[in-house]
C-alpha cells in the first residue's frame, strides 16, 4: 500500500533520489498499519556549526490520530530513517491499545 505523502524541503530543493527513498521508507510503514490516511515530510537545515543539523519531521494521519516524529541527524537519509522507527513504535502502541479496547 502506498501512502499519500508530501514531501518539501525548507530552503532548499530535495533531489529525487532522496523523495524516493523517504517514500520507500514511509510506505513500509502501512505494512504495520494499513489506515494511513495521509503523511507530510518536511526537510530542513538547521543553523547550526553542529554537523547533525539535518532535520525530517514526519506526520502522520491515521483515523481519530494524528502521529508525529522530529529527528535530526548527520543526515536527510539517518533522520528519515530514525523518524520512521520513532512513527513504527507509535503505531505498533496505537494498535494494541485499538485491540485491548
Amino acid at each position: 500500500m502506498k501512502v499519500n505523502l508530501k514531501v518539501s524541503s525548507v530552503h532548499f530543493d530535495a533531489d529525487k533520489k532522496l523523495v524516493e527513498f523517504i517514500h520507500e521508507r514511509v510506505d513500509k510503514l502501512a505494512s504495520h498499519f494499513d489506515k494511513i490516511i495521509d503523511g507530510e515530510v518536511i526537510l530542513k537545515v538547521e543553523n547550526s556549526n553542529d554537523t547533525e543539523n539535518k532535520v525530517a519531521e514526519i506526520k502522520l494521519l491515521i483515523p481519530g490520530h494524528d502521529m508525529f516524529a522530529k529527528k535530526q541527524c548527520k543526515s536527510f537519509e539517518e533522520a528519515t530513517d530514525t523518524a520512521v522507527e520513532a512513527l513504527r513504535r507509535q503505531l505498533k502502541k496505537h494498535k494494541e491499545k485499538l485491540r485491548q479496547a
